[in-house]
């Protein structure tokens, strides 16, 4: 079994991490205020996993809060705006600064459309990553040892894939770029949680309603 600790409704204040943190989370489904958050996994480059487990109206997380939006400490994700949305709705927290390996991906592998966790993982590190949990139960009460496993899979190569993508970012001179638009990973995240559509506040055509 992959190391890890489960808590439940926030993380201890024992808990410490020494540089970036890769972060994910798990929810019921997609739609922020009707879907709930029930998992928040956090991988620091070495050491255990740390999976924050919630249950349904129990979103009192001071510690984890406050590690999310420290400015001190970069969270690391894979495509992290629907994340940004849920923590800021359910916690509070307003996350940042980031590293989105997705976004990072699509600037400095633009010879490809091939920009899952599972593809970079492949492609870059040579690893499978398996995804068959990806949709299940993430609210039940007693999570089964597979969706656990899952859960930290999704964090833990995060920090591998940072540093091999920034190399990358840096060659093309992209990592500007790429700073900027985790910046606007996060400020769409925070809409958001407001519960505006940011597809379709952006899109070209008015008719789109938010």
């Amino acid at each position: 079994m992959t190391n890890f600790t489960l808590h439940q409704n926030d993380l201890p204040p024992t808990v410490k991490f020494n540089g970036p943190v890769a972060v994910d989370c798990e929810m019921m489904g997609l739609k922020v205020g009707r879907d709930r958050l029930c998992l928040v996994q956090l991988q620091g480059r070495k050491g255990k996993a740390h999976l924050v487990q919630f249950a349904a109206n129990q979103y009192n997380a001071p510690n984890l809060k406050k590690l999310l939006q420290d400015k001190k400490t970069l969270k690391i994700f894979h495509f992290g705006q629907t994340d940004i949305a849920y923590l800021k709705y359910y916690l509070g927290a307003e996350t940042g600064p980031i590293f989105d390996t997705k976004i990072a991906s699509k600037l400095a592998r633009r010879f490809t459309d091939s920009h899952g966790l599972n593809d970079i993982c492949k492609d870059i590190l040579g690893i499978e990553v398996n995804k068959e949990k990806q949709k299940s139960d993430w609210g039940a009460k007693k999570l089964t040892d597979a969706q656990l496993k899952y859960a930290v899979t999704d964090v833990l190569h995060l920090h591998d894939l940072m540093d091999r993508l920034t190399e990358l970012l840096k060659r093309d001179g992209l990592l500007n770029v790429a700073e900027r638009a985790f910046d606007t990973v996060v400020n769409n995240g925070l809409i958001e949680a407001e519960g505006i559509n940011t597809n379709a506040l952006f899109a070209h055509h008015s008719s789109d309603r938010v």
